[in-house]
């Protein structure tokens, strides 16, 4: 039953005579909200939209400038009477009280990061701890004799964001399996091997994100390794080396699957990432929230997961990864 406060939001909504109020009358009606503006939505969308096209169904796919704006959309969708939402929460611990609202009024899952105190069905996507620890296992390859180290993300306040970094130090100084820890984004962590110099953030500001990799250069002229752990952080990184002349001198280790991260394993100037399946999740999302819709409550995972496993891409598995990424964007 939907949450009558929505509903009371609604008929005022159309009452007012506002455009795009009401379900449209040629099926259900299905929605994807990232968590921001990026190459790796692009994917998704085009995996979701390709599962709007087999099903006959409507999607709309939208892409978030921050959890105001976020907040808003989701709003929107379940005033417009939207059958199903996908969403991957920016600030998931602010955001309970607007994610519940909205899965008292329709399915909603959670895709790529989750928000796991709310009401959401089910999260769909990777492992992030796990995944970490794979880019980890990266970084331990490309500085095998150990050296420093500095960490590259969007934000720190999505789930995703914190467990994928914790995973990162954790490998690093062989820590034991532990999600729940998290490290001070400003400390030094350091073992026998490998020194952590921090964690710089620059909220999806490019600008800031290159300035983060200049800064560090200028600081750390001795840096072994640069990880970029968003999918517009390698590009960035790569970009700031490139114009202080170090391209090959400092190593990369990256996440997700830009054009210019693939083209630098190919090139030698990065050593791998770990990608997710961006296009899987706008697909299985759009596909699940259908199924959902027409009663059948088996796709929902008993243990509130469903895994979509990273992998790790390296010189001798880019070319044929890329190519079957192109493939699916009808490249």
């Amino acid at each position: 039953m939907r949450n009558t406060r929505w509903m009371g939001l609604a008929a005022v909504v159309c009452a007012a005579g506002l455009a795009g109020c009401g379900k449209k009358d040629e099926g259900p009606s299905y929605a994807f909200v990232t968590n921001g503006v990026a190459s790796f939505w692009d994917i998704a969308k085009s995996g979701a939209e390709a599962a709007g096209q087999e099903l006959g169904v409507d999607v709309t796919v939208l892409m978030p400038n921050g959890v105001v704006e976020q907040k808003q959309m989701i709003e929107d969708l379940v005033i417009r009477g939207a059958d199903g939402i996908a969403i991957s929460p920016i600030d998931p611990d602010n955001q309970t009280e607007v994610i519940n609202e909205a899965a008292a009024a329709t399915n909603l899952i959670t895709a790529d990061s989750d928000a796991p105190k709310s009401d959401r069905m089910f999260y769909l996507g990777v492992d992030n701890y796990e995944a970490g620890r794979m880019c980890g296992q990266l970084v331990k390859e490309a500085l095998p004799d150990g050296g420093k180290v500095m960490i590259f993300i969007g934000r720190l306040e999505q789930d995703n964001a914190k467990r994928r970094r914790q995973g990162v130090i954790d490998e690093l100084l062989d820590r034991s399996m532990d999600p729940t820890r998290f490290d001070p984004p400003a400390e030094v962590l350091k073992n026998d091997k490998y020194e952590i110099l921090g964690t710089l953030t620059d909220q999806f500001d490019r600008v800031r994100g290159k300035q983060n990799m200049d800064d560090t250069l200028t600081a750390h002229p001795d840096l072994g390794c640069a990880v970029g752990l968003f999918v517009f952080n390698p590009p960035l990184i790569l970009e700031s080396l490139k114009s202080a002349g170090k391209l090959g001198q400092v190593k990369v280790v990256g996440f997700d699957e830009a054009d210019e991260t693939l083209q630098g394993i190919l090139d030698g100037h990065v050593h791998g990432t770990v990608v997710q399946n961006p296009f899987e999740y706008g697909k299985r999302s759009i596909e699940i929230l259908h199924a959902l819709n027409q009663g059948d409550t088996s796709v929902v995972p008993e243990d509130g997961f469903i895994n979509v496993p990273a992998r790790q891409i390296r010189k001798d598995t880019a070319e044929a990864f890329w190519a079957d990424l192109k493939s699916k964007l009808g490249e």
